[in-house]
């Protein structure tokens, strides 16, 4: 490899980049360049891109060295695993099930955590060990707890740790469940989303605790939520900022198939049809998933029948009692909605939208989070001010 590749492609120019988006502030950058990401990256990846899910194709280290270096130094997440390790062949798999993550999300979650010296942290999801690591240079090793639920990743983690000389107490286990031996810890840190706060993390934890997690309803798009833990064994915080992790394992949506409410071959199936002149493109940003998904927590949706300029929208309940499609074509002003079942899933839609809309379309940071014994109640810029659910409407019927 070039010097030329090492030195623009490389720490020192990632961590400038961090530095000038005001991402990696001064208190965390001993701990970036005395732990380079490199050494807890496999030398097979698939590179993603920031601000999409979607990965590019695997870089092996040894065919392209050059390449798998701009890569680990690109601020952007890496995927080091698909299908928990099932998918073994070249190219990628399915589901991506491990990650080094986003150098401007890890340390904008390391913001957000708040370590002081003498604190202990708690961390679900070691993944790759880089954060752990980060942690431990922070904190020191005896002040980091870090649980991975897949056997694999733990043992290759840890020997990353170990020959970068971290010694953290790494735990194999569910995440969900914290590690309790080692509780109460001062701040807990998930690398994976969830769509509850396990009851454990706040059981290990004492007033004045802070959780730092991916948070996001089932319909999709989620934010890193930032919660304080009250005298009262109460979490509540805002959301500073938006993210897109792998679900932790036991949370997991498993949505029913389109199979399981129609055959796709044969639609419309009998549907009623109606027009909106609510473009299914103007819904589809990461905020409008997560302000629809909150008010209407048991729709999901899916896309298909992808072109240059059109695509169909689905939705679906978890109940599997419904669904609708939404036909979008670039330029159009009115769009052929079909749905059948017990409920008017896009007028639920369409009045979850408004909402967000009429409300001056809040962003993430304007959205708090409050888990006590209601469950989880999502506001708009006070606790007292909960985020409306729609209940389910009554099917749309022809004019």
């Amino acid at each position: 490899m070039s010097e030329k590749t090492m030195s623009e492609a490389g720490p020192d120019g990632l961590a400038s980049g961090l530095m000038k988006k005001g991402v990696l502030a001064s208190d965390w950058l001993p701990a970036f360049k005395a732990v380079p990401r490199h050494l807890f990256v496999p030398d097979v990846i698939w590179p993603g891109r920031a601000g999409a899910n979607r990965q590019d194709d695997q870089v092996v280290r040894s065919e392209d060295p050059e390449l798998w270096w701009k890569t680990v130094y690109t601020d952007a997440p890496i995927t080091t695993q698909w299908d928990d390790g099932k998918h073994t062949g070249p190219g990628r798999g399915r589901t991506p099930s491990c990650s080094n993550s986003m150098p401007t999300m890890v340390f904008s979650m390391l913001a957000a955590l708040d370590v002081e010296a003498g604190h202990r942290v708690l961390e679900v999801g070691t993944g790759t060990g880089w954060n752990a690591a980060l942690l431990c240079h922070r904190l020191g090793d005896m002040n980091v707890v870090t649980v991975e639920v897949d056997e694999r990743i733990a043992a290759t983690a840890r020997a990353r740790l170990m020959a970068a000389d971290f010694h953290p107490k790494a735990i194999v286990g569910d995440g969900a469940r914290g590690y309790g031996k080692d509780a109460p810890y001062d701040r807990i840190i998930a690398t994976c989303s969830v769509g509850s706060i396990p009851g454990r993390w706040v059981g290990q934890t004492e007033p004045g605790a802070v959780i730092v997690a991916p948070w996001g309803p089932v319909y999709g798009g989620e934010a890193v939520a930032r919660l304080t833990v009250t005298e009262a064994g109460v979490l509540t915080g805002r959301f500073v900022g938006s993210s897109a992790f792998m679900r932790l394992r036991e949370q997991r949506k498993n949505l029913p198939p389109a199979s399981d409410f129609l055959d796709e071959d044969l639609w419309p199936a009998g549907g009623v049809e109606s027009r909106t002149t609510l473009s299914p493109d103007d819904v589809g940003e990461w905020i409008h998933m997560f302000a629809i998904g909150v008010q209407v927590p048991d729709m999901f949706c899916r896309v298909s029948d992808v072109r240059e300029d059109s695509y169909r929208l689905w939705l679906f309940d978890r109940g599997r009692t419904s669904w609708a499609s939404a036909d979008y074509t670039s330029g159009e002003t009115s769009f052929r909605v079909v749905q059948s079942g017990r409920r008017d899933l896009w007028r639920e839609l369409e009045a979850a939208w408004r909402w967000w809309y009429q409300q001056g379309q809040p962003d993430f940071d304007r959205f708090g989070l409050t888990v006590d014994h209601r469950g989880h109640v999502v506001w708009l810029d006070a606790p007292a001010n909960p985020v409306p659910r729609w209940a389910p409407g009554p099917r749309a019927r022809n004019e």
